[in-house]
């Protein structure tokens, strides 16, 4: 039996959640703080959205929100953002979601709701939680979300692997959730990080067939 195969880790795609991380215009590739390949990767993130609210599963948009001079974020960040860089600021036009990602007729991002802890529900089963750190649960209602809707597998993708997907990927693995990473919808993705992950049980899945497994659980009895 190899990895792909091994059942305890096969993703069950009728209570999967999409997981989307910091997808916001601040971190956009062509932003002056961006990360590049991270614009490119909205058309995909797009169709996994998409195809997760035509099959009724759920989407969760984990953001991130820097007070202004930093106080609230990670120590590495905070000299920088003490000089007077405004990045995702909470209620600038930078820190909301990326152009094409949130569903039609979603409102603002509440700031005040979700840095003091909130889930804001910006469409029928679609959530934005605003995560302190790089990792999606540390310190985040997230788990208890996914308690309640009745998620035991969680599908990432997002902006940049290396620091936020893949500490949240490691987080969800410790949590003995099903974890999907969909490297053609992540920016920043290397070979030596994806096959590191896979080691941990992560399946990697493109976004083409994530849609398809989703349509076909969606369309199942």
């Amino acid at each position: 039996m190899t990895a792909a195969d091994d059942p305890n880790i096969l993703p069950h795609w009728r209570s999967a959640a999409l997981i989307t991380i910091d997808m916001q215009r601040d971190f956009l590739s062509d932003s002056p703080y961006g990360l590049a390949g991270t614009t490119e990767v909205i058309p995909a993130i797009a169709k996994l959205a998409e195809a997760c609210r035509a099959s009724g599963r759920p989407v969760v948009h984990i953001v991130r929100l820097y007070r202004p001079g930093g106080s609230n974020a990670d120590l590495v960040r905070r000299s920088l953002l003490a000089s007077g860089v405004d990045l995702v600021a909470p209620g600038s036009p930078g820190s909301e979601l990326a152009p094409g990602l949130a569903p039609p007729g979603a409102p603002d991002l509440d700031h005040e709701h979700l840095l003091a802890g909130g889930v804001q529900e910006i469409g029928p089963a679609e959530y934005v939680i605003f995560k302190p750190r790089w990792g999606a649960f540390f310190q985040t209602p997230l788990q208890g979300l996914l308690e309640r809707l009745e998620v035991d597998t969680v599908v990432f993708a997002g902006c940049n692997f290396p620091n936020c997907p893949r500490a949240s990927l490691v987080e969800a693995s410790e949590r003995d959730y099903r974890v999907v990473l969909v490297p053609d919808a992540v920016s920043q993705v290397n070979d030596q990080g994806l096959e590191e992950i896979r080691r941990i049980g992560v399946q990697l899945v493109t976004a083409g067939e994530v849609v398809a497994a989703l349509t076909a659980a969606g369309e199942g009895p």
